[in-house]
This record gives structure tokens, C-alpha cells and sequence, in this order.
């Protein structure tokens, strides 16, 4: 995936099964509501000092009127906003389902995408027939040449084996778009859980290799067979994690970025012949190639050389069911969700099946739900309010660099330069996505979903070695989140976002300031974080501090090092404050610009007091409200060794 740095938010991806009838939303009863409780006071714990715990005062309430639902391991303002906006893409569809859409068009294409995955009696009969077709392909691998053939075109129906590939704008010279090279092949999350040696680990390593097992057997294969296969799978896998960079050393821009030519390539990785490989995912004359990770795509030519053909075939047979066990029948479905879901996050059911539908139809068809829910949900006066935000924090982020003591006026002049640059998007595209050429059939659910992946695969792979188009969304209008792309130097605000207890149409300008407000600062901010600022204001990767900056820079950046390392989040565990450093950089550097814009739009006037709070403390009232959150250890755990955030 392109480089972007997202604000926290948990990861919808979970497994569920059952469907429900939503109520259609009384839009004007929900924006009356809004108004009254931008700050509601039933969200606050009074019994608690503000300045002895901000936090506990300002969410308490919250908290303790939203308890952890059983099929959630996190549940705060985030997951609340996601879930109230699945909702709304699910009355849509249904809405869809309710009318006469012409076949093929690109409602048919929805309400059937749809459909087919509501549909469980279908899915319990069609049974594995839906992955048989590609297991057929895999028995047929009898030497080198075929398993890359193999691994080229499970590439293309987007199930990740091996390694990953992508496109996106090329770090040294960001108008142009480059093939990447990524390290991947990997069934736990990330290197460490297959090498660290803690006792959740361990535990962790044991219940996965059971897991595969388990999975095997679901998938048809004997009891003896699967044991010993498993092991195999699980010990190439562990192969390629010891070859992987940790979460980390993925972090510096400079160590992943390894630009070279097919020659250059098959030098580094001799026994994978990548010329085939490129012929088969239709890019046979790749150009540039970033290999992100040297040392894996070394070590994995090793891996492809020393290992049997029979015991591949196996691991791509493992890939195909691990991708496709969320969407095949029941039990499998659940043999996923209790490792992936249960086991590694903590939460006790599986969520409801239309939500994990709406999730996979938002991921397939993203852009054309996304322009069904703009019409109905995101008014064009949204857009212009957040236009006035974004240019008020522009503002006063320029004064903050125009007053730091300890950075150069060379440097601040490129970072003022960078700033000005920042492009902004809001809300949705100004040209959307043509999904004409997308092939939904009515055959089953999992046919789509590959059909889906193919057609965002050749879309991808078509793009390389062309100029990067500057109007490209990389996240969906829908989706509850915000990024800042360094290689696009962009910043971008789904519609989704901006939807209380973020955004309010009608509140005082204290609380829009205090949630979306720092939203904004915090994507500003990641342009300038120990990752970000090593890019130019064109996205270029390029060193232009001065080096007695970057000094200092370094010496203040350890501060919040220091802090975050001493935090303890578990009785055993303490935060990661280096893995974790760009975030806290952008969170704090989002508080305390959206703080100074504030102070800019009051202009030295003092409000009427609200509720009894003033605009300042309205302001950190609505900041504590967007991170509200219960939470499960098993979840804290999970998140504190691999998420940044």
C-alpha cells in the first residue's frame, strides 16, 4: 500500500454472520441532536478532579454508559462513528435491494455484491467449491517456473503470498509511479511474533500452528496430513520472518528505499526468476523498481532454492484458505475468527454479518457506495466549513514555525514552503472511479471478492511508469479516518470523518476546533514527524534541513521517546516510544495548532460560557470526547506491539 500516515482507528476487517433491518435515519432529528450534546454533559465523571485526571473527568461518563460490546476488543468514539456509519451504507444497499436496478449497472453490481454475502444458507452449501478452483491451479505446480506463475496470479486475484507488489509514486521523483516490492508471506501480523521470546508469543506461535492445522482439516485434508503440513507451512513462514525488517526499521524511509532495474534485481535474488513474474501480472517491462526490503527478497531467493516444491505448494494452498476463510462458509468462518478475532484481540462474539459485509462491499466497491452516501449524508456547506478550518490551522502551524527558537530561518523557510504546499482533500473526489469494466456475477460471494481484487490489480499494475495522478483518493469517502501521503504531500478528510463527535455542521467553533480541528493538525504534522520530514514539499525524499536542525531536532524528538517508553500500559508492558514517535509527534503537534487556531478565530473576544465551560475547556472537552474508549487487554497487548499509533 502507499506510504500514508493514518490517525488512529481500529481496523475493520472482523468476521461476522448474522443480518439485521436497520430503521432509515431521521437525518433532521439526528442534526438536532448534535447541536445539543456537542458536549454532553452525561459523558463526564464529576466525582473526579479535572486537574488530578482530565481524562477519567472528561470521558467517565462515557465509558461507563458504553460498555465493551462482546464482539468488540476496542469500542470508543472511533468504533461508535464506524459502526453508526456501516449502519448508514447498510440502509443504502437495502434501499438498493428495494428497487429495480437495469443488470450489470452499477447498483445491480452493489445490492448483488451484497447479497451474495448476506446470503449463509448459500454459503454453508456451496461449502470449499468456491476455492477449488484455485487449489486445481496449485496441484498443477510441478517445478520453479510454475510456482512463480503460481504466486503471480494469486498475486492478481489479490491473495497475498510471498511478497507484495504495488504502485506509487516513486520517492525520488514523486510525479512518476513505480513498482514496490514489499516484504510479505507471513500469517501473524509482523516479524516479532515469530521470534520475540516472551511468554505471550510463544503462546501466540503454539496456538497459530494449531490453528493452520485446524484450517487444513476444515479444507479437506486428513488429520496426519494436516499436522505435518502445517509445520511446513509454518516453518517457511518463519524463514521469511527472520529475512523481514521489524515495525520499526520499516519506519525509515531512507532503509526502504532501494531503487534498481530488473538486472539489478535478479543480481540481489538470482532464484526467482522476477522477468516471468512481471510477464505474468501483465508488466513486462517494469522500469524502476523499489525493493522496499533488500535483505528479504535476498533471503527469499534462498528460501525458493532450498525448499521442495510439494512443501510451496502447500504454503499457497494455506494462503488461499487463510485469504478466503472470512468468506466461506460457517465453519470455517468461525475457526478463522477465533484465532484472528478472539484469541489475538480479545473479543468474546463475532460481529453481526451484515457489518463484515458492508465492510468487504465498502472495500470492493468503494467509490461507487461512496458516492450514494455523499449524496445522502454529506452536505456541500460541510465542505466549505472545512475548508475554513484547515486554512485557520495552515495559519497558525506557519506561526508556530515562524517563532521556534531553535530552527533556522533556512530551514523555516522550506518548511513554510512545505506547508503552503500541503494539498488538501475533503469530504470526496471531484471525479470518480469507473467501475464498468468490474465483472460481478451472481455465482458466490468469493468469486466477487477475486473478481473485485483483479480489476483494483490491473487497475494498479496499469498505472506504473506513468505521471501520478494528483487527484487520487486512497481512502474511501465512507471510511471513518484521515491521512497524510509525504509522497503526494496531501492531507485528505473522508466524508466519514467528518460526522460528530468529530465534525458538527452547527457547534460552536471551540468544539470543532477541539475534534476535527486536531485531526487536521495532527495530518499537518505528520509532514514534518521524524518520517515525514525527511520529504520535500514536492515528495521527494530529500534531506533539506540544515544538519544542526536535524540535531535538534533529534534531541526534542527523544523527549517523547523518553516519555512514551515510560508509560505503563499493562501491569509487564510499557509503550514503545521510537516505534510510536510520529504519531505522538502528530498528536501533540495537532493539540496545540488546533489550540493556537482557535485562539486566532476568538481574536481575544470570550464567548458566553456553554453548559458552564468556556470556549477553552470546550475545546479539551471535545478533544478527550474523540478518544473516549473501553478497551480489553488482550487488545492493548496486540496494538502496543504492532500498530504505530
Amino acid at each position: 500500500m502507499k506510504t500514508k500516515l493514518l490517525l488512529s482507528l481500529p481496523v475493520l476487517s472482523s468476521i461476522i454472520l448474522f443480518s439485521c433491518n436497520p430503521k432509515p435515519v431521521d437525518m433532521d432529528n439526528t442534526k438536532n441532536s448534535e447541536e445539543v450534546k456537542a458536549i454532553n454533559l452525561a459523558d463526564l465523571d464529576t466525582t473526579v478532579n479535572p486537574t488530578d485526571d482530565f481524562y477519567q473527568y472528561a470521558t467517565g461518563g462515557w465509558q461507563k454508559n458504553n460498555p465493551l460490546p462482546d464482539e468488540e476488543s476496542r469500542y470508543g468514539s472511533f468504533d461508535v462513528l464506524a459502526k453508526e456509519t456501516s449502519q448508514k451504507v447498510n440502509d443504502l444497499i437495502t434501499k438498493l435491494s428495494e428497487q429495480d436496478n437495469e443488470p450489470y449497472s452499477i447498483e445491480w453490481k452493489i445490492e448483488k455484491f451484497y447479497s451474495l454475502g448476506m446470503d449463509s444458507i448459500k454459503l454453508d452449501k456451496d461449502g470449499l467449491n468456491p476455492i477449488l478452483p484455485e487449489f486445481e491451479n496449485i496441484d498443477k505446480i510441478q517445478n520453479h517456473e510454475d510456482l512463480i506463475k503460481a504466486i503471480a496470479h494469486l498475486h492478481k486475484i489479490g491473495v497475498s503470498s510471498t511478497f507484495n507488489i504495488y504502485g506509487a509514486a516513486d520517492r525520488e521523483d514523486s510525479d512518476m509511479q513505480i513498482a514496490y516490492l514489499y516484504q510479505g508471506g507471513l500469517g501473524l501480523p509482523n516479524r516479532d511474533y515469530y521470534t520475540s521470546d516472551d511468554e505471550r508469543s510463544k503462546e501466540i506461535r503454539e496456538k497459530y500452528l494449531s490453528h493452520i492445522e485446524k484450517m487444513l482439516i476444515l479444507a479437506g485434508y486428513n488429520e496426519e496430513t494436516a499436522a505435518k503440513d502445517a509445520k511446513d507451512i509454518y516453518n517457511l513462514e518463519y524463514k521469511m520472518a527472520l529475512n523481514s525488517m521489524t515495525n520499526l526499521e520499516l519506519r525509515d524511509p531512507f532503509t526502504t528505499t532501494n531503487r534498481m532495474d530488473i538486472d539489478e534485481l535478479k543480481k540481489l535474488s538470482p532464484d526467482f526468476d522476477y522477468q516471468l513474474y512481471f510477464n505474468e501480472i501483465n508488466l513486462p517491462v517494469p522500469g524502476t523498481i523499489n525493493v522496499s526490503q533488500t535483505e528479504f527478497f535476498k533471503g527469499l531467493s534462498k528460501i525458493i532454492k532450498n525448499s521442495e516444491i510439494d512443501v510451496w505448494k502447500t504454503y499457497l494452498k494455506w494462503n488461499v484458505i487463510n485469504y478466503a476463510a472470512p468468506y466461506l462458509h460457517t465453519d470455517i468462518v468461525v475457526a478463522n475468527w477465533e484465532f484472528y478475532g478472539k484469541f489475538l484481540t480479545g473479543a468474546l462474539t463475532k460481529q453481526p454479518r451484515w457489518r463484515r459485509v458492508v465492510s468487504k462491499t465498502n472495500s470492493c466497491l468503494g467509490e461507487a457506495v461512496g458516492q450514494i452516501f455523499v449524496k445522502e449524508y454529506f452536505p456541500p456547506e460541510a465542505k466549505e466549513r472545512m475548508i475554513g478550518l484547515v486554512e485557520n490551522l495552515r495559519a497558525a502551524f506557519a506561526e508556530r514555525i515562524k517563532n521556534l527558537e531553535w530552527m533556522s530561518e533556512e530551514t523555516k523557510l522550506k518548511a513554510l514552503e512545505k506547508l503552503n504546499t500541503i494539498n488538501v482533500k475533503i469530504g470526496y473526489p471531484d471525479e470518480w472511479k469507473d467501475y464498468e469494466k468490474l465483472n460481478i456475477e451472481e455465482d458466490s460471494y468469493f468469486a466477487n471478492i477475486l473478481r473485485a481484487n483483479q480489476f483494483e490489480f490491473e487497475y494498479m499494475i496499469s498505472k506504473i511508469g506513468k505521471p501520478v495522478d494528483k487527484n487520487e483518493w486512497f481512502m474511501n469517502p465512507q471510511t471513518v479516518n484521515a491521512y497524510y501521503s509525504p509522497s503526494m504531500n496531501e492531507i485528505c478528510f473522508p466524508a466519514g470523518i467528518l460526522q460528530p463527535p468529530f465534525f458538527y455542521m452547527n457547534a460552536d467553533d471551540a468544539v470543532n476546533y477541539g475534534a476535527i480541528g486536531v485531526v487536521i493538525g495532527h495530518e499537518m504534522t505528520h509532514g514534518f514527524d521524524d518520517k515525514g520530514r525527511n520529504y520535500d514539499k514536492e515528495g521527494n525524499l530529500a534531506d533539506w534541513w540544515t544538519e544542526e536542525d536535524a540535531e535538534r531536532f533529534d534531541e526534542r524528538s527523544q523527549i517523547l521517546v523518553t516519555r512514551f517508553d515510560n508509560i505503563k500500559v499493562l501491569d509487564d508492558l510499557y509503550a514503545d516510544g521510537k516505534l510510536s514517535l510520529g504519531e505522538n509527534i502528530a498528536d501533540y503537534g495537532g493539540l496545540v495548532i488546533s489550540y493556537d487556531a482557535l485562539m486566532k478565530a476568538l481574536d481575544g473576544k470570550t464567548p458566553e460560557k456553554i453548559d458552564g465551560f468556556s470556549a477553552e475547556q470546550r475545546f479539551y472537552l471535545a478533544y478527550a470526547k474523540i478518544w473516549a474508549q473501553n478497551i480489553r487487554d488482550t487488545e492493548i497487548r496486540r496494538r502496543t506491539k504492532e500498530d504505530v499509533h
